[in-house]
């Protein structure tokens, strides 16, 4: 009958020969934006030798100085150096980073001392 004859048709989500599927290896796109090692080391070393720029000098005085609502004047004033929300976000991070391992540093320095 016709009804017999549909249902032998394949049809439908599981139409076809049933296999495994294999898990495939990660494309090397997917890495892409990805801090290496060896980036991060160069970057290191350049920003030892080469130091922080004026307005990095800057950001670190007003997280230095303390007064008022720092996070939001270190974001203003980076966000006018750098154009977006998320650079100036990332570059306050950066410096109150700096900050930390410099007082960091300082309080190492002076338990020795």
């Amino acid at each position: 009958s016709y009804a017999e004859a549909f249902e032998s048709v394949a049809r439908g989500p599981n139409k076809g020969l049933s296999v495994t599927k294999l898990a495939a290896a990660p494309r090397p796109s997917y890495r892409k934006g990805r801090l290496g090692k060896r980036v991060a080391l160069v970057r290191e070393v350049v920003r030892e030798v080469a130091g922080l720029a004026p307005y990095e000098k800057r950001l670190l005085d007003i997280v230095k100085l303390g007064s008022g609502n720092v996070e939001k004047r270190c974001y203003k004033y980076a966000k006018k150096r750098l154009g977006t929300h998320k650079r100036a976000l990332a570059k306050r991070e950066e410096i109150k980073n700096i900050y930390s391992k410099m007082r960091a540093r300082a309080a190492g320095a002076g338990a020795t001392a």
